[in-house]
């Protein structure tokens, strides 16, 4: 699968990101920004993802994001996927906040 991919680390500030991941493991630790859309339910909810701006899909390793990534684009969106997911995210030490006030991790 060839899709666009960013690093972690290179995610600029202020854009559209996208987190695909299940719902326990968004709640464990995620960027503060990103908007919370599992990656079965995506296609449902298309309607959430901007169609002006370009979007950056984050998962946790990577796979799911660029499953996103590719059908996202295929169906007329500008998708970036971010290459090794919120694990890269948190080794570059990007900002991170839990659902339940607890110490953010990657679950």
């Amino acid at each position: 699968m060839n899709v666009p991919e960013i690093e972690a680390k290179a995610v600029p500030d202020g854009v559209f990101l996208l987190d695909v991941r299940e719902p326990d493991e968004w709640q464990a630790g995620h960027a503060p920004t990103a908007v919370h859309i599992p990656l079965g339910a995506l296609q449902q909810r298309l309607d959430e993802v901007p169609a002006d701006v370009p979007v950056y899909v984050v998962c946790r390793v990577g796979g799911r994001s660029a499953q996103a990534t590719a059908w996202l684009n295929h169906v007329g969106r500008e998708a970036v996927n971010v290459g090794g997911g919120m694990q890269s995210w948190a080794a570059a030490g990007r900002p991170m906040v839990a659902e339940n006030g607890s110490q953010p991790y990657v679950a």
